[in-house]
């Protein structure tokens, strides 16, 4: 059985990863009565957004541009052990602030805004004015946001690709590929946790390879296969960098995994400043769920090494003992445009990587093509037949 390193759980309170405080020159306004911030635009006053073309924030209404000022500081990787055993004292408390709804009041038009579960930037539904709470990203009693992967893709890009990509599906019906009215699309920010490790397994089993032989002659030949096995023991070693787990529910994982190649060098340490304009999420599978997730896929992944070690046809393994080091993690938000439409009381998703512009999704598909479809082919099978066979 796997064994796993002692790391120190000293560290000051709260919870690593806290954020700085935000720098003073701020574009923000913050609503303390609400707890929540918007980013007006210094020469019109209309919301300013974050634009993935100039990496900066932008207004729609005038075109002013401004630099992001809040972000400060570098990502660090945090202490995974220290992290949990800080979070499981304090429990109670950590699911409170996503529990359940909250309604804010929009700054802008006085409407109301309900927050449900993890949602942590929204917009107004009346004035369409980007909101964000800012008592969850910066609760003490919940992990920070140790980086953000700013959105590469722009709104043009991640609609042509979804074009493209919906009118490539011949069999989906009509009423889909009309997504702009029957559908919604949005660019979201997800929350992932990373993890990082030292591995170094050693290994007992046997290799086992195959031996052909060929018996008889004439009509009674035949062959058989033997495998020989020995017994083998070694080490392999793995260095696991950023591995990523989702940390929302309500996404398709097979969707999010088809889509899960990020430019972690790109990171960013977080701010704010980053969700303007955009929807965002805070993570509602807790830490030590995601861990034990991310150590299942390295384990699997240590032992696709042992058997590479080992060789052969066949590989038995007997025993493994890993050791493992350096590990920590990273609470990290990534971009991701979602494309949701309910057709035919189902609910379908599309998901476009906000940095690489991967898509992967499922749609319906159409009875009524696949019979028209059906019926062409056999028309033209019909029609081949009474051609070849007047021709005979």
């Amino acid at each position: 059985m796997a064994t796993e390193e002692h790391l120190s759980p000293d560290g000051p309170p709260p919870l690593p990863g806290s954020a700085p405080p935000p720098a003073r020159d701020t574009h923000a306004v913050h609503h303390e009565t609400q707890a929540t911030r918007t980013y007006p635009c210094g020469t019109c006053g209309s919301a300013l957004v974050f634009d993935p073309g100039v990496q900066q924030l932008r207004c729609r209404s005038c075109g002013n541009v401004q630099a992001l000022v809040e972000v400060q500081g570098a990502v660090v990787e945090q202490d995974l052990r220290g992290a949990i055993a800080q979070m499981r004292a304090q429990a109670p408390q950590v699911n409170a602030l996503v529990a359940g709804e909250k309604e804010i009041v929009c700054q802008s038009c006085g409407g109301h805004t309900t927050f449900t579960g993890s949602w942590t930037a929204q917009r107004c539904p009346f004035c369409a004015t980007p909101i964000q709470r800012d008592d969850v990203h910066d609760a003490p009693d919940r992990l920070a946001v140790d980086g953000v992967l700013p959105f590469q893709v722009d709104d043009a890009a991640a609609d042509a690709a979804l074009k493209q990509w919906v009118s490539s599906r011949w069999f989906a019906p009509t009423e889909f590929k009309e997504y702009g009215r029957a559908g919604s699309f949005a660019s979201i920010y997800t929350a992932w946790f990373t993890f990082d490790a030292d591995t170094w397994t050693s290994y007992t089993g046997e290799r086992g390879d195959d031996r052909t032989e060929t018996h008889g002659s004439g009509d009674d030949e035949y062959t058989t296969t033997t495998t020989d096995w020995r017994r083998v023991s070694g080490q392999v070693s793995r260095r696991f960098d950023d591995l990523t787990v989702l940390a929302n529910d309500g996404l398709n994982p097979k969707h999010t995994a088809a889509i899960d190649t990020w430019p972690m060098d790109k990171v960013q340490p977080f701010s704010p400043e980053f969700m303007a304009g955009h929807l965002s999420r805070t993570y509602d599978d807790p830490l030590e769920q995601c861990a034990t997730r991310a150590r299942s896929t390295m384990e699997t992944m240590i032992e696709r090494d042992v058997r590479s070690d080992i060789g052969g046809d066949h590989q038995r393994i007997h025993s493994r003992d890993t050791r493992w080091s350096g590990v920590t993690f990273k609470h990290v938000l990534l971009p991701v445009w979602l494309l949701t439409v309910i057709y035919g009381g189902q609910t379908y998703q599309v998901l476009i990587n906000g940095a690489t512009g991967q898509i992967a999704g499922e749609r319906p598909y159409s009875k009524v093509k696949i019979a028209a479809a059906v019926v062409a082919a056999l028309v033209v099978i019909a029609l081949l037949v009474i051609l070849l066979g007047g021709g005979s």
